[in-house]
């Protein structure tokens, strides 16, 4: 069973980290979910709710999936180095690293995306490519995979990039199951980029 290490911190977007975690969380037999946080306890999310962390940077020495989701809490964490270390020392283990959103942010802050292509919410697409210069930025995509590391444009599209995550790791065919068990319509083109244009992108 892999283990998914899904990041949070305060004021992150609470459809980047639920929405890819309701599609892996309907394959229990394969996957195990854990909110990670700083300390453990109680996470205010950008939208109000808080979310539980049940393990801390201190505890479990390697997940295989790391989940990093965005928010407007990226804007303070870009600045915290036991964030960007922790991350830097699960990546190095992780079979894979998604980021939904400005999550790339952190990615990109702690060195994870140089050299690589990647992408982010087309609506902090400046802010975020300045925190990452050495990254081949893409701005018109739905996700970008490259190599362990797949990341998606903005909010939404986090539960497309897991999906193709999903076929990935288990074959479309499971992929596809999921989509239909959750009643959802799986934009399932990476390369789609219909917002890039409207934020003068691509």
């Amino acid at each position: 069973m892999k283990q998914i290490g899904a990041l949070i911190f305060p004021c992150f977007e609470l459809l980047d980290l639920y929405g890819p975690l309701q599609m892996f969380g309907m394959l229990r037999d394969d996957f195990e979910l854990h909110l990670v946080a700083e300390k453990q306890g109680a996470v205010v999310s950008n939208q109000g709710p808080l979310s539980m962390a049940t393990e801390a940077f201190d505890g479990r020495p390697g997940y295989d999936i790391i989940l990093v989701p965005g928010g407007a809490g990226t804007r303070q964490e870009v600045h915290n180095q036991t964030l960007l270390a922790w991350l830097a020392g699960q990546a190095d283990k992780a079979e894979y690293v998604l980021s939904v959103c400005t999550g790339s942010a952190l990615l990109a802050k702690a060195g994870l995306l140089d050299g690589r292509r990647a992408t982010t919410n087309k609506s902090a697409f400046a802010w975020v490519t300045d925190q990452g210069p050495n990254v081949d930025w893409q701005q018109k995509a739905r996700w970008v995979e490259d190599g362990k590391f797949i990341t998606a444009s903005g909010v939404s599209a986090g539960m497309d990039m897991t999906l193709g995550a999903l076929s990935k790791m288990l074959g479309e065919p499971v992929a596809r199951d999921i989509e239909r068990w959750c009643e959802y319509t799986w934009n399932d083109d990476p390369n789609e980029g219909r917002f890039a244009a409207h934020y003068g992108l691509g």
